[in-house]
């Protein structure tokens, strides 16, 4: 990739270089006749793809489930508990892709005439993922079969006292596997180490991904058997806003099926006809159907707050239930601990940047606090990890001496590999994950020990990383081209997120008329281009970065190109268009 406006390092230290082949010709002001097809391609669409890509539908994307291992046998269990009405159990994470995990199931079983019922374990009380006690106690409450969604992967001792007691338990999970699998009546994941290429292709479905293809083949077995013949069969489709909130919240890279599902699933939202979402819309005051952005940053943590500093069954109770009065309080409930969380999110990571700045450049700022909330460690990570530009760790550790610990990767550093090696190698207690995002479980004691042993494994790939890093521009444009037509233009391209990323813009040459903090420490300023116009910008907790330093003391003589996400701001009296920052660079 050549180099775009000849940026080689920028205000933030990084080239800018254009996304995706053939744009190495680019000029300011040049847009490629179809814009949208050009977005697909810089994103790894193929060409002959990018019908299917511009309108990702489920019919297209979806596999056959029983392409899955293990995925058949959990239909059939699934199945014969709804024919004899047996006492189910979901146990759900308590995150948003438990949550919404538990909550597809509980209402597709609903719809079939199953009354299955939620357990969501307490973050501080029972930790991550199921316990054989919770286990054995649901099967001495009468359940015969347990689903475990967004867990299960390595609960190898959970699982076997599970069926020391003769209750069945399903996994459904997407977890990094172990060689050896714990034993469960069936176990459906495609990260398994044995699953076929096929299926493990679909590795980057988020937990809820996975339930509905579960449903999907549930609902197909049914069929076989008769037991629609004197029953209206559910419709699927109708909980792919579930779907969609799960995958964006749980960060799941938006390409192949995934992308289908938030295409399709933003549109089911937008009909309201699930009352716990529909409330939550309304509690996250927002005037307009959700975007895909909206998932992650207004829906998910209000949910995820339930079970960082709440009630940990809150969001899958508000996610099944139907009565809009117990919908509005719940959604007012979850508005309100999410205020509390970002209290306390702000003391943890003052505590943990201070932390950071004396520990040295290791390859994995592992950073261990006494006190500190667990319910707030794993959006502290992801803040560390973006200020350091290197993976992170937050560890908080209890009286006892534990610690529960959370991290955050960066693009091309498989964190859930490492964690789970330090497990295999006798550094933790628990711990697993994926390649964005692990959890663990370590003793005090042995902080030292795995902050070394991710240093070594993980070096080489973090210095590849962060020597790797560019900036990638789509585009480049007068500041009067940064308008609401061209913002619904590249919303044709998305639903953008993870591993399928929102188009990165410049504008310019532009001076800064005025800049100013607001906020916890966002910047924000007006810039006048030498077209005349003028486009607002905001760069989130940038004020103390060299972004925003720069911005603020830009002297109103010199020049900028400024990067970053073409945004609709709607508050005010009618929609205009600003930009969100990610970097800028001084014109020569």
């Amino acid at each position: 990739m050549n180099v775009a406006l000849n940026i080689s390092r920028s205000i933030l230290g990084q080239p800018w270089r254009w996304r995706g082949a053939g744009a190495d010709a680019r000029e300011p002001g040049y847009l490629p006749d179809d814009l949208v097809t050009q977005l697909l391609m810089a994103r790894g669409c193929p060409r002959d793809a990018v019908d299917a890509h511009r309108n990702p539908t489920i019919r297209h994307f979806m596999p056959d489930p029983s392409l899955f291992r293990d995925m058949d046998s959990a239909a059939e269990r699934l199945a014969d508990a709804v024919e004899k009405g047996e006492h189910v159990r979901i146990f759900g994470d308590y995150d948003v892709d438990g949550a919404t995990s538990a909550a597809l199931l509980i209402r597709l079983l609903r719809d079939l005439g199953l009354a299955a019922r939620p357990y969501i374990p307490d973050r501080l009380m029972e930790g991550y993922g199921p316990s054989g006690e919770a286990l054995v106690r649901l099967a001495g409450e009468g359940a015969t079969l347990i689903v475990t969604v967004d867990c299960g992967a390595q609960a190898f001792e959970a699982l076997a006292m599970a069926k020391a007691v003769g209750v069945d338990v399903v996994v459904v999970d997407h977890h990094k596997c172990a060689a050896v699998l714990p034993e469960a009546f069936a176990l459906v994941n495609p990260n398994r180490l044995d699953e076929a290429a096929e299926a493990s292709v679909h590795g980057h479905l988020a937990a809820v991904g996975v339930a509905f293809l579960l449903g999907a083949a549930l609902i197909r077995v049914l069929r076989q058997r008769g037991w629609f013949n004197q029953r209206a069969e559910p419709a699927l489709m109708d909980l792919l806003d579930i779907v969609a909130l799960g995958t964006v919240a749980d960060v799941a890279q938006l390409k192949g099926l995934n992308r289908a599902f938030v295409a399709q699933g933003l549109k089911v939202m937008a009909k309201r006809r699930n009352i716990g979402i529909a409330a939550l819309i309304d509690a996250s005051r927002l005037s307009r159907a959700p975007l895909c952005h909206d998932l992650g940053f207004a829906l998910g943590p209000r949910i995820n707050a339930g079970g960082r500093v709440g009630k940990a069954d809150l969001g899958v109770r508000l996610l099944t239930t139907e009565d809009p009065l117990e919908a509005a309080h719940i959604a007012a409930e979850l508005d309100q601990l999410n205020e509390e969380r970002r209290a306390i999110e702000s003391t943890v990571q003052a505590e943990a940047e201070e932390l950071l700045a004396a520990q040295g450049n290791r390859a994995v700022a592992v950073i261990a606090g006494s006190g500190w909330h667990p319910g707030v460690i794993g959006i502290v990570a992801g803040r560390i990890k973006e200020k350091a530009g290197r993976p992170a760790i937050i560890i908080a550790i209890d009286e006892t001496g534990m610690g529960k610990g959370s991290g955050r990767s960066i693009s091309g550093v498989d964190l859930g590999a490492a964690v789970l090696a330090a497990k295999d190698s006798g550094l933790l207690i628990a711990g697993g994950g994926h390649a964005m995002a692990a959890g663990l479980t370590v003793a005090a004691d042995k902080l030292d020990a795995l902050a070394e042993f991710l240093d070594e494994r993980l070096a080489a790939a973090v210095t590849r990383a962060r020597d790797d890093r560019a900036l990638l521009i789509d585009a480049v444009l007068a500041p009067a081209g940064v308008n609401p037509d061209f913002v619904a233009a590249i919303e044709a391209g998305g639903p953008y997120g993870a591993g399928w990323p929102a188009p990165l813009v410049v504008a310019g040459p532009m001076r800064v008329v005025k800049a100013d903090i607001v906020g916890n420490g966002h910047l924000r300023a007006i810039m006048a281009g030498e077209d005349g116009r003028s486009i607002k910008t905001i760069a989130f907790r940038q004020a103390e970065s060299d972004l925003g330093q720069a911005i603020l003391g830009a002297p109103r003589d010199r020049r900028l190109w400024v990067a970053g996400r073409a945004k609709i701001d709607d508050w005010g009296s009618r929609p205009a268009a600003e930009l969100h920052l990610e970097d800028a660079a001084w014109v020569d």
